[in-house]
Parts: structure tokens; C-alpha cells; sequence
């Protein structure tokens, strides 16, 4: 079981930057992957970004030259840095970690939201 500590989000003007950051622990080995996705109000959730302990990175074309996603392997965390926010960044935005080809696990999310 792995379990996932989010932090970070709130408030942020258009144009503006927040850092997310989450935390993993529990049992740990391997290959694995973590990242982040968003859900909008009224909306499916959605990939923002994703990082394998490799350090290969995706991003979603929405966000790609504004967000940047990094990890410290040593720390299991994953952090999200948010520049450039729009409305439409809008969300509560989830960590996701997966290891072994087949475990998901959530984090509890956290709002981000942008607006003036």
C-alpha cells in the first residue's frame, strides 16, 4: 500500500505561479511513476503531468512551457511547478503514483484555483 501526502494550491491571479508538491511512502520498490492530474467542475479528470523515477516526463498540450514537472527520488516526492496560470488551470488537481504496471494509487487532491 502506498499512500500519498499533497501540498500546496490556493488562490493565484492570471499569470501568476503556485507549486504543488506530494509526498509518497509505504511499500516502495522498483519502476514507478508519479504525477499529476486535474479535474475541473463538471468535467472528467485529466493527465497534467507525469514523471518515472527515470526522470522521463509527459505533459499535457495545455500545459507544456508553463508547467514544470521534477521529483526526488530519495524523498519519493513529486513537485508541480505552476507558472503562467490561467482560468482555466482551474481545478482540484490529484498526485498519482503507480508502480509494478498495475497499482494506482490518489492523493486526496487539492484546489488550485486562478482568478482575479
Amino acid at each position: 500500500q502506498v499512500h500519498l501526502v499533497e501540498s500546496g494550491g490556493g488562490l493565484a491571479q492570471p499569470g501568476g505561479s503556485l507549486r504543488l508538491s506530494c509526498a509518497a511512502s509505504g511499500s516502495i520498490f522498483g519502476r514507478n511513476a508519479m504525477g499529476w492530474y486535474r479535474q475541473a467542475l463538471g468535467k472528467e479528470r485529466e493527465l497534467v503531468a507525469t514523471i518515472a523515477n527515470s526522470g522521463s516526463t509527459a505533459y499535457a498540450d495545455s500545459v507544456k512551457g508553463r508547467f514544470t514537472i521534477s521529483r526526488d527520488n530519495a524523498k519519493n516526492t513529486v513537485y508541480l511547478q505552476m507558472n503562467s496560470l490561467k482560468p482555466e488551470d482551474t481545478a482540484v488537481y490529484y498526485c498519482w503514483f503507480t508502480q509494478g504496471g498495475s497499482n494506482d494509487y490518489w492523493g486526496q487532491g487539492t484546489q488550485v484555483t486562478v482568478s482575479s
